[in-house]
């Protein structure tokens, strides 16, 4: 880990330094992701188990899926299921995910590609290791996040995006002390390649040990720091951290996060702007009513959602084709 790096970082864009009129959002909690079992039996940790919904908008919830090194025989995934109200944004670091879903998107993923599936109206999807990598067995790192769409959006039609490991945007701190890789969203004017419907930022760092870094953030995104490797601390207070932790940074347009000095720190940076609506979720489905989830699992049984094998989505969602 990382899957995407280079071998010199100082040719990279730099982002500057925040100017002293820019304020540092403090820390307002420090969170452990809880470990459990998702799909049909891979481990993953909560990543925001115990975090008020308010303070996540636009996020839903997100699995850090391993670090796990599979024998031969061990590698799981999930079985065909429905999603609809949302977005998944699905981060391979290492290892290999296979995805279908019923609206003809997928393909595989690995080693830095992210798979950007927007459920929308609904759809059915898979998520299964490929079955040279369930004979052989082998190392799996990823994560997966879930994405709100705004009530206007919920039914917009689905799409898929497959994004490659090398079209992220790469830059690197102003020191050179970390590696910035834009998966999505406009980080200091560099655009990454995911196209979302909800204005987010996400960035995966690399902080090298014994580095600090305050970075620029836009003041009307929410702020979220999640570890996936090493440990460090976050805020100018400088509150310690470690791999499977949440920081939640409070209002402002800076933050600030440093590597100890014992190794590096990978950091998964997300940020967006708060939809503030209602959410009604249960299960696949992330609704803003109770009657719209009872919709959509009315509309799941009824084979509304999509089909096996996969055929061009109804563009008209919970109305019977004549």
């Amino acid at each position: 880990m990382p899957a995407i790096t280079v071998d010199d970082i100082l040719v990279l864009p730099r982002v500057p330094v925040p100017d002293v009129t820019q304020t540092e959002r403090k820390i307002t909690s420090v969170t452990t992701a809880p470990s459990a079992y998702e799909g049909e039996g891979f481990p993953v940790r909560r990543a925001f188990a115990g975090v008020d919904l308010a303070r996540l908008d636009p996020f839903i919830h997100m699995d850090q899926m391993g670090e796990v090194d599979y024998g031969p025989g061990e590698p799981k995934g999930t079985p065909w299921h429905p999603h609809r109200g949302f977005e998944t944004v699905t981060y391979i670091i290492d290892g290999t995910f296979k995805h279908q879903d019923s609206n003809g998107g997928g393909g595989l993923i690995t080693n830095g590609d992210t798979q950007w599936m927007t459920a929308g109206a609904g759809l059915l999807h898979i998520e299964a290791p490929p079955e040279e990598l369930v004979v052989s067995g082998g190392l799996f790192h990823g994560f997966q996040l879930w994405v709100n769409l705004p009530s206007r959006l919920k039914m917009t039609a689905p799409r898929y995006q497959d994004i490659r490991a090398g079209q992220v945007a790469l830059l690197s701190s102003d020191d050179g002390g970390a590696l910035l890789r834009v998966i999505a969203g406009s980080f200091d004017g560099h655009d990454g390649p995911g196209v979302t419907h909800t204005p987010i930022a996400l960035v995966h760092a690399t902080v090298s040990a014994g580095a600090q870094v305050r970075l620029p953030w836009p003041a009307d995104f929410n702020a979220l720091g999640y570890v996936l490797a090493g440990s460090g601390t976050v805020g100018t207070e400088k509150r310690p951290v470690r791999m499977g932790q949440l920081a939640v940074f409070g209002a402002g347009d800076a933050i600030t996060f440093a590597a100890s000095g014992s190794g590096d720190m990978d950091i998964l940076l997300l940020g967006g702007q708060p939809i503030r609506e209602p959410v009604a979720a249960y299960g696949p489905f992330v609704m803003n009513t109770r009657a719209e989830l009872m919709q959509a699992f009315e509309d799941y049984q009824a084979g509304r959602l999509g089909s096996i094998p996969a055929v061009p989505a109804d563009p008209h969602p919970g109305h019977d084709v004549l």
